[in-house]
C-alpha cells in the first residue's frame, strides 16, 4: 500500500494524496489550490485512484473544470516563488516556532494570506545578505572587470597585448593598484612596494590588507632598478645623496618608484624638497623619454629602459615586481590565456631581450589568502 502523504489543509481539500498514484485534474487542482506540491502526472484515460472519477480520452473529465490544468500550472508557478513556514524553517534550520517568534518581532519579511504565512524567497534573500557580518571578500569573478591594475612595467604591457588574452590595464601606481582592485575594480594589480625594515618586496603590504580574502601573490620577474642619466651626468651624479639640487622626474605619490625615491633619501639623509621636480611620469617609459627629451637631469628608472635610450645608468637595487590575483578569475579564460603565454618561450625570450630582467621565477607564490 503506498505510503500516505501528510495531511492537505482543511480549506477544499476532499483527498489526501498518495505517492506514485495517479490523480484525475479536479484532485490535482484542489490539492493545488492548498498548496500540496504533486508530481504525479496525470493519464487521461485512467480513472483517478482515490475519487474514481473517471478522465475519457478527450481529457474533460469534469467538464465544469475544463480550465484547471491551466490553473494548476499558474497557482505552481506562483507558488514557487514564496515559501511555507515549514520550509523556511528547514531553510533556516530552526524549529517552526522559532519562524513565529521572528515573525512576532518584526525580524523576517513575510506575507499573510487567507491566514496563513507566506515568506517571499527574494524577499528572504534580501533579508539574509542584509544580515550578513564580518567582511565580504571580493566579487565573484564574472563581475570583476577584466583589467590589470596597479604599477607599469614594459614586459608586462607587451605580454597583455601579446598573449591577446583581451585583458585591459589602468596602471596608476602599485598603491593605487591595490585601493582600486580592493574595491573590486580589477582582476589583478602589479605592484613593487618595498619594506626597507625587512629588505622585502610586496607581501607586508599585501598580508595587512588582504589576509582571509581570495587572493594570491605571485611573482612575475626581477628588474634592475637606478638612476636614468643624461650622459653627461654619469660623472656628477654616483647616487641618491647625488640628486639634491637637480631636476628629477616625479612619478604619481600612489607609485611604488615615488615611494622608493623617497625610502632612498631617507636612508641617504636628504630631505626631498631638495630635489626640483620636473613633469610627472605616468609609466616607466614616460620617466626615461623625459631624460631623454632633457626635461630632467635624472629619473629613477629601469635598466632596461635607459639602455633602450642610450642614456647612462646608475644602479642601486634589483626589485620584485609581482602580481596580486583573484583566485576566481585565475580560472577564468582571460587569466588562463596571459598566464598561459607567460610560461612560453616567446615571453622567455622577450624577457632576455630585456637588460636587468630575470624571468625564472615567474608563478612562484608569495602569498596565499
Amino acid at each position: 500500500m503506498p505510503q500516505r502523504a501528510s495531511s492537505l489543509a482543511a480549506v477544499g481539500a476532499r483527498h489526501r494524496p498518495q505517492q506514485d498514484a495517479v490523480y484525475c485534474r479536479y484532485c490535482i487542482f484542489t490539492m493545488a489550490v492548498t498548496a500540496t506540491t504533486l508530481s504525479a502526472a496525470t493519464d487521461p484515460a485512467m480513472p483517478c485512484c482515490r475519487c474514481r472519477h473517471q478522465n475519457r480520452a478527450t481529457g474533460m473529465g469534469h467538464n465544469w473544470l475544463r480550465s484547471s490544468a491551466r490553473l494548476y500550472r499558474i497557482m505552481s508557478t506562483a507558488l514557487s516563488d514564496y515559501l511555507t513556514t515549514r520550509e523556511l524553517a528547514e531553510l533556516l534550520r530552526i524549529k517552526e516556532r522559532k519562524v513565529y517568534d521572528l515573525v512576532a518581532s518584526g525580524t523576517v519579511p513575510c506575507t499573510r494570506a487567507t491566514g496563513k504565512l507566506l515568506f517571499a524567497r527574494a524577499a528572504i534573500e534580501a533579508w539574509l545578505e542584509s544580515s550578513q557580518t564580518g567582511p565580504t571578500g571580493a566579487p565573484s569573478a564574472q563581475h570583476l572587470p577584466e583589467v590589470f591594475l596597479g604599477s607599469h612595467d614594459p614586459l608586462l604591457e607587451w605580454a597583455l597585448k601579446e598573449s591577446d588574452c583581451a585583458i585591459a590595464s589602468n596602471f596608476g601606481g602599485s598603491l593605487d593598484g591595490l585601493e582600486r582592485f580592493a574595491n573590486a575594480k580589477g582582476i589583478a594589480s602589479a605592484l613593487h612596494l618595498f619594506e626597507p625594515g625587512d629588505d622585502q618586496w610586496n607581501v607586508g603590504a599585501i598580508s595587512s590588507q588582504f589576509t582571509g580574502q581570495a587572493v594570491v601573490l605571485i611573482e612575475f620577474c626581477w628588474r634592475e632598478r637606478g638612476l636614468i642619466l643624461q650622459p653627461d651626468q654619469s660623472h656628477s651624479i654616483t647616487c641618491v645623496a647625488d640628486l639634491a639640487d637637480r631636476r628629477v622626474v616625479a612619478r604619481q605619490p600612489e607609485t611604488g618608484s615615488q615611494r622608493l625615491l623617497k625610502q632612498l633619501l631617507d636612508q641617504a639623509g636628504i630631505d626631498i624638497k631638495r630635489l626640483q621636480f620636473t613633469m610627472a611620469a605616468h609609466s616607466e617609459t614616460e620617466a626615461a623619454s623625459a631624460v631623454l627629451e632633457g626635461l630632467a637631469d635624472a629619473a629613477l628608472g629601469l635598466r632596461a629602459l635607459a639602455e633602450r635610450y642610450r642614456l647612462a645608468f646608475v644602479p642601486l637595487m634589483r626589485e620584485r615586481f609581482d602580481l596580486l590575483i583573484d583566485r576566481r578569475a585565475w580560472f577564468e579564460p582571460p587569466l588562463q590565456t596571459f598566464l598561459h603565454f607567460c610560461a612560453s618561450p616567446a615571453f622567455a625570450d622577450k624577457a632576455a631581450s630585456l637588460p636587468g630582467y630575470e624571468v625564472q621565477g615567474f608563478g612562484k607564490v608569495h602569498f596565499n589568502g
